[in-house]
């Protein structure tokens, strides 16, 4: 893609997230597109939205499971951005209207303490870590799922493109040490509207929350980024995606980890 087809797209889906009107796939306008082109667009997106006064407050990693890399066909994990207006508190409230297509995920969450860049080790993400949290992540799609007219479905790049599908975070008011659990056994059973609809647990990422941290901290060094202290990184989900239409009530309970909660009016 050139500079002003990346520029194009970036605006196009920021047009698509204000007014929550889903654009067609730009894997499909753009047959050559790359994992680095995906990406460049993100970045673009990143750079209109700084300039707009928002601000960020971390990073999400997502398609961590076998189960999700192997339905998009590919072999790694991806991330997005978190901005300051995506911060929701926890048993809050999400505005009717405000996502498209929202869905939810529970994730643990990082809280980190000290910046993190390149080659990190599975020690060094721990002594970085101020606290780890249980969180939900919200979902939206600014791409439509799959095109109308061939049936084919978004890929990798249209992902990607679309800030991995990001759109929200919800944290627990638990902080715990983040040696003080054994983060692959942490995980939730999720209700939604009183009615338990997933369960999981932190082994299905990467077998290992924390070596999310180092896949996210590693792949940022390629692009010239780096973990910032202060920030919070959503770790991916251990379950499958949970659709959220207006009037849904989410309820994930972490067991001994805590709790998070949130409504979609």
């Amino acid at each position: 893609m050139t500079p002003e087809d990346i520029e194009t797209a970036a605006a196009t889906l920021l047009r698509a997230e204000y007014t929550g009107q889903q654009i067609g796939l730009l894997s499909m306008r753009h047959p050559d597109i790359t994992l680095a082109d995906a990406y460049a667009i993100q970045s673009a997106q990143m750079a209109q939205k700084l300039a707009a006064g928002r601000r960020i407050i971390g990073w999400k990693i997502g398609l961590t499971s076998k189960v999700m890399q192997e339905a998009l066909k590919i072999d790694t994990p991806d991330s997005g951005v978190l901005y300051d207006d995506m911060l929701f508190d926890t048993r809050g409230r999400v505005p009717a209207g405000r996502f498209i297509q929202p869905r939810v995920e529970a994730e643990i969450a990082f809280v980190m303490r000290a910046p993190l860049e390149g080659e990190v080790t599975r020690d060094q993400v721990l002594e970085a870590t101020a606290a780890v949290v249980p969180s939900l992540e919200i979902l939206d799609t600014r791409i439509l799922r799959q095109d109308p007219k061939t049936g084919q479905p978004r890929v990798i790049f249209d992902t990607v493109a679309d800030n991995a599908a990001n759109a929200g975070l919800v944290l627990g008011a638990e902080r715990h040490a983040p040696d003080a659990h054994d983060l692959r056994w942490t995980g939730a059973i999720l209700r939604k509207n009183d009615e338990v609809v997933a369960t999981g647990l932190g082994a299905a990422v990467l077998d290992d929350p924390v070596m999310g941290i180092v896949w996210l901290a590693r792949r940022m060094g390629q692009y010239g980024q780096r973990i910032e202290a202060g920030q919070v990184i959503l770790s991916g989900s251990f379950i499958a995606p949970v659709e959220c239409p207006p009037g849904t009530v989410i309820d994930a309970d972490f067991g001994p980890f805590g709790q998070v909660a949130i409504t979609f009016d």
